[in-house]
Order: C-alpha cells, then structure tokens, then sequence
C-alpha cells in the first residue's frame, strides 16, 4: 500500500523531489520505493525525460488498479475507525458536456450523505483543470484534446455528433453557421478543425457558455452544433459526411481529483461516479484505460 501511494503522489505531483516533500521522506527514499514496486511487477512503469515524469504503458496500467486498491484503503479505514464523512465538497463540471448525468449523479449522492454540503462550479475544462491545480476546487469532469495522466481518477472517450434542426436547412448554408460554446471549448475546436479539413467556410451564429442555449438555438433553426447523444434531443437530426461534415475528432473525458491528501469524502464521491459510470451502457460512456 505504501509503495502504490508513493507511485500514484510521484504521478500526481509529476516529481520524485515534490513527493518526497509530500510524503515527509528524502528523494533517495522515494526513488527506492519506485525501484522496489518495479522489481515487484518486474517492469519499467515511469520514465523521466529532462524534467518531465510520464508513465510507462504498464505504468498505466498499474496506475488504475493503485487509484482503486488506494481509495478502497482509505475508504476501509474511515470507516473503521468510524469517522464520520462531512464537510464541503468543491465540484467543477464542464459548461459543454452533458452536465445533466453528473448532476443527477451529485444529487443521489447527496441524498446518501446529507452531511456533505456541495459547492458545484461550471467553467470551460481548461478553467476547471487550473482550479484543481491551485486547490480550489476537489473534484472537477474535464475534457482534453489529449489523454493526461496527472490528477485523473478515470477517463473515458468520446465522439460529438454534429446536429441540427430536423426542419429547416441552416447546414446547407455557405459559410455554415456554427453554434458553440466561447472559444476555449473542445468542441468548438472539434467543430472548426473538422470544417476546415474539408475547406468549408463557418461563421458562429450563435455563442453560448451553457449546453441548454446551445440545444435552445439548434433546435430553433439558428445553426449547427457538435453535442453528445445524452444532450441530443427530439427535433435534432444528425449530420454526417453525406452532408458535407467530417467525422469530429475523439475528446477525452476524465474525473480528476488530487489524489495527495484527499478527504474522505472526496475518496466516497470519487467510488460513488465511477460506479455510476460503469452502470452507463451508451457507447460515448464507455470508459478506457479502466480494466
């Protein structure tokens, strides 16, 4: 257990000299531990190239199962000792994903622990993910144009669909009117890049920070617009590349927290969504790196 909390604070904190601070030993002690959990499982699981750490594909792999064995850990251990789960839990959630699933997720939580009080945050993924770096917040949903091991609970991939009002022709428009979250947003950035590989012009006809605008405008006929399927509703069709629009490109998906000193109810919030996950049967909710 020591060695696996040592590998998972190395990772989080992406240094064998912050850890070591962490953890209240020296830089030897630290890389000893690594090397030891290394003999253990008999591969390479972290390479350092200049200053960076990254895990090795097994180191990956290994990593999952630490977040998990570690989690239920502290999570036995609370409970033993029968310490009661309170405080306040700071959550983010991104303003352009399917906010609603996580939000029915936080609220039968709640209902489980009525002790917990919640403070919700909704920012671009990118806000989000600096706020969890600087404390601010414990728990955030963000999405990346890239996968990132640092922080992450649990990731999964997704493909957006482009959609549009089932009546009316807004896609058939030249430049094509987009309607999107502010610059910033993966799927904004989805959007354009996959317009521009097939050299169609867009202009944003509409911009709005919450997916509910977004829906509003589609569905009133002002433009196109990349959603998921949970926030695809009745009175959208679907667009695809017989209409002129490229497949958009997979955006990763990741339930972070810091992983170093966590609360206990931040260890029971983090058990509690991807148990809800793994219950999730649609294709864009299938997580990965995950087995």
């Amino acid at each position: 257990m020591e060695l696996l909390r040592t590998f998972a604070t190395v990772i989080d904190l992406g240094s064998y000299t912050r850890a070591a601070e962490v953890l209240r030993r020296t830089q030897p002690a630290i890389s000893l531990q690594i090397r030891r959990l290394e003999e253990i499982t008999q591969t390479k699981l972290i390479t350092n190239t200049g200053r960076e750490t990254r895990l090795t594909e097994a180191g990956e792999f290994l990593m999952v199962y630490a977040r998990q064995i570690l989690s239920l850990n502290d999570e036995a251990l609370s409970r033993t000792a029968r310490r009661d789960v309170a405080g306040q839990l700071r959550v983010g959630l991104p303003t352009d994903y399917a906010v609603a699933f996580f939000q029915e997720v936080l609220t039968q939580f709640a209902k489980l622990h009525p002790e917990i009080t919640f403070k919700i945050q909704c920012e671009l993924s990118r806000d989000l993910l600096d706020s969890l770096e600087r404390d601010a917040l414990d728990v955030i949903i963000a999405m990346t144009s890239e996968r990132t091991e640092r922080n992450l609970a649990r990731e999964w991939v997704e493909r957006p669909i482009w959609v549009t009002a089932r009546k009316g022709s807004p896609h058939r428009q030249s430049p094509v009117p987009l309607v999107a979250h502010p610059e910033g947003c993966e799927y904004r950035n989805r959007m354009t890049q996959a317009l521009s590989s097939v050299h169609r012009q867009w202009r944003l006809a509409y911009c709005s920070p919450g997916v509910t605008g977004l829906q509003n405008a589609v569905l009133a006929g002002l433009g196109v617009s990349a959603l998921t399927k949970r926030t695809y509703l009745t009175g959208m069709k679907t667009l695809g590349e017989k209409h002129g629009f490229p497949p958009l490109a997979e955006i990763h998906v990741g339930l972070y927290c810091k992983h170093v000193n966590q609360t206990d109810a931040v260890n029971r919030l983090v058990n509690f969504v991807v148990g809800k996950l793994d219950e999730a049967v649609e294709p864009d909710f299938k997580p990965r790196h995950w087995r």
